[in-house]
């Protein structure tokens, strides 16, 4: 990259629990250098604020004279945050941060533009503009993790509603009568069918005596305790049919999910990203087929379910999505 190359490059950050990455994107959603260093979570806020600037600072090493290279700086954060006042309210996945005004702070240090934004919503912008949105008008995007985030894109423009607290579609119940979820309710989409719920519920099933017809436990080193979404995915591959039947269960619930998203928003196109989703993706198609018998909507089969373009460089793609779009937070 030269230095007049490097001007029109945005960089994205994205903060999570125990890593901040950051890139250079071009303006075609292309991820040039980038960096990754540890996230100090559970220190203290300056402890916190240093992760996001040892990676800042990491990327542009990479650049020749980079104090003189334009730039917009996007966050991808995870929330609850207050988009405009860029400040990170209380994350229970970064302790270290309680109203810290993270945007301005990043602001004051490098002297250019910053803009902040949940990261399920920023890397559906960018799915929306490089990715597997790119030519469609409304957007619905779900990232399945750890835990489940959602980003509604209409327009091309993020919807945030009344008070940018909108598209917390990871905590929709399907099930009233489900566990409870971190957030409060019972039967949170993400409760049940993110990759924490999947581990969850392989163990249970496990410890009920169908260890001896899974090579799971195998997978695990003989212990229960740890077996994990991805191990479900690595027997998945291997043909066990207690992987299976989990994985089928999970597309069952998600099929519930978002039948009741295409009933409340008829996206034109339903992007699926994050972890669980690779091991998901041969299940997309049966999702959709399934999709009528939890739809009002007649035409529901029109719309396509497909996989994300960005996969561990989503929250990079979407910080720096948010350089180009403006942002209450600017």
């Amino acid at each position: 990259m030269t230095q007049m190359e490097a001007s029109a490059y945005a960089i994205g950050v994205d903060v999570g629990g125990t890593k901040v990455a950051a890139g250079f994107v071009d303006s075609h959603g292309e991820i040039h250098q980038h960096t990754r260093v540890p996230m100090h979570s559970h220190g203290t806020a300056a402890e916190g604020f240093a992760s996001v600037t040892a990676a800042i600072d990491a990327l542009l090493k990479l650049v020749p004279d980079s104090n003189r290279v334009a730039r917009c700086i996007g966050i991808c954060a995870p929330g609850p945050l207050d988009l405009h006042t860029g400040v990170i309210l209380n994350p229970p996945n970064v302790p270290c941060w309680r109203n810290f005004p993270l945007a301005a702070e990043i602001a004051r240090r490098y002297a250019g533009s910053v803009k902040l934004e949940n990261d399920a919503k920023a890397a559906g912008l960018a799915e929306a503009l490089w990715g597997a949105g790119k030519g469609y008008k409304n957007v619905f995007y779900g990232t399945l993790g750890t835990g489940i985030g959602t980003g509604i894109l209409f327009d091309g423009h993020i919807y945030h509603g009344r008070t940018g607290a909108a598209a917390e579609g990871g905590h929709v119940t399907i099930d009233y009568n489900g566990p409870r979820c971190s957030c409060g309710k019972k039967g949170c989409i993400e409760i049940l069918a993110s990759g924490t719920a999947i581990g969850r519920r392989v163990r249970a099933k496990l410890a009920e005596g169908n260890a001896r017809a899974s090579a799971m436990l195998e997978l695990a080193g003989g212990d229960i305790n740890a077996v994990t979404s991805e191990t479900v995915g690595k027997a998945y591959a291997a043909g066990d049919p207690l992987a299976k039947e989990i994985l089928l269960e999970t597309a069952d619930l998600l099929t519930i999910w978002l039948g009741n998203m295409v009933d409340l928003l008829e996206p034109d196109v339903i992007i699926i990203g994050g972890g669980v989703a690779t091991m998901l993706n041969p299940f997309f198609e049966e999702i959709r087929k399934r999709l009528p018998g939890w739809c009002l909507n007649s035409r529901c089969l029109e719309i396509p379910i497909v996989s994300a373009r960005y996969g561990a460089e989503s929250g990079i793609a979407g910080g720096a999505a948010l350089c180009t779009v403006p942002c209450a937070a600017e």
